[in-house]
């Protein structure tokens, strides 16, 4: 294990080739060049390719080739890129091609600015492109999980044959923290079962998302279903710091979540009980955690980078049982743990405050 001080940009880079990553295939945007400009220096002296593409759209039909193969392969862009490449994200998703998006999250909508992010929440949870889908979503709070993080997506797109999205921010990918890097174990999955490698001595293999024959649609609907509800019983993750006698418990992903904690611990120093809850995984989201916190009859506090879009998975896992306040900071302004200790002050039982 090596112990740097590292921006998270390029621990994904680092964990990227560490996992096994063999093809890398973007184009460059603000926040997230690091990335790239990383991974075309180390990549090809890892054994493997890097292309800058011509395009977005292209980058991400290269991910969905390669990743065919049974090579492990990704992309990453900031928002307006990502949303260029929702049309293969769905046909990887349809296809069962497994690959890593990652998302280092700027302002918008529309080109908006650089300013750090978590407005494309609904994009990455709800599936950007069309059908009927649904793609691990992850987020890391720190570069130790940028780096954590991109190799357990790397595990989970092959396990479950599915694209996995790193969803993190402008804030996440040009930090500095200290980081330890880790050499993992790659694993293969059985991907000599499906794919492709040349027919040549075996059957021939289709990958594909088309499918025309009476009924043969609705029956692969129905099986990426089941493999979506697997996924949320096996893969649902969420930190959880809750204090004995908690009165009030925030819920709060990424950036968002760190700024959070700066705020709780100094309202726990003055002694009041707030707890976190933070998702890990947001799709699928970590229904039962926040449910589990509803179910003691503790009181939530939702904080994000937007103008509210986690707020309505929190509501559905609590269906009603406890109230559900919510604190948005859309991009334009950074909020001071300060902001965020104002609102939990709010939402707490009336009692002398140091």
């Amino acid at each position: 294990m090596n112990k740097v001080f590292e921006k998270g940009n390029v621990a994904i880079g680092k964990a990227a080739v560490a996992a096994g990553c063999h093809y890398y295939f973007g184009y460059p945007i603000t926040p997230q060049s690091d990335i790239p400009e990383y991974l075309s220096g180390a990549l090809p002296k890892a054994g493997g390719q890097f292309v800058q593409a011509e395009s977005e759209i292209g980058a991400i039909n290269m991910v969905l080739g390669a990743g065919a193969t049974g090579k492990r392969a990704m992309t990453s862009s900031s928002s307006p890129g990502i949303s260029l490449k929702q049309e293969g994200i769905s046909y990887m998703a349809g296809s069962e091609i497994p690959g890593l998006i990652v998302n280092i999250q700027r302002s918008g909508p529309g080109l908006g600015g650089i300013d750090p992010s978590q407005g494309d929440y609904f994009q990455a949870t709800r599936g950007g492109g069309h059908g009927d889908y649904r793609v691990i979503v992850l987020a890391p709070a720190s570069v130790q999980e940028m780096y954590d993080l991109t190799v357990r997506g790397f595990d989970l797109a092959d396990q479950y044959r599915t694209p996995v999205m790193i969803l993190a921010d402008a804030m996440l990918g040009m930090m500095k923290e200290p980081l330890e890097e880790w050499v993992p174990e790659v694993k293969e999955f059985g991907k000599q079962a499906w794919c492709l490698t040349g027919a040549a001595g075996r059957e021939r293999r289709r990958v594909k998302s088309l499918y025309l024959s009476d009924g043969e649609l609705a029956k692969h609907n129905w099986a990426l279903k089941e493999k979506y509800e697997e996924i949320c019983r096996c893969e649902a993750r969420a930190h959880v710091e809750m204090p004995a006698d908690c009165e009030l418990a925030v819920v709060a992903f990424g950036s968002a979540a760190r700024i959070a904690k700066s705020a709780i611990d100094r309202v726990n120093d003055a002694g009041r009980r707030v707890g976190l809850v933070r998702p890990i995984t947001l799709w699928p989201f970590p229904t039962a955690t926040v449910g589990g916190v509803a179910d003691s009859g503790v009181p939530l506090l939702t904080v994000e980078l937007n103008t509210g879009q986690m707020v309505e998975d929190v509501r559905l896992a609590v269906e009603g049982r406890v109230p559900v306040g919510f604190a948005g900071y859309p991009p334009g302004y950074m909020p001071s743990p300060d902001d965020v200790y104002g609102e939990i002050l709010k939402r707490l039982p009336s009692q002398e405050m140091s």
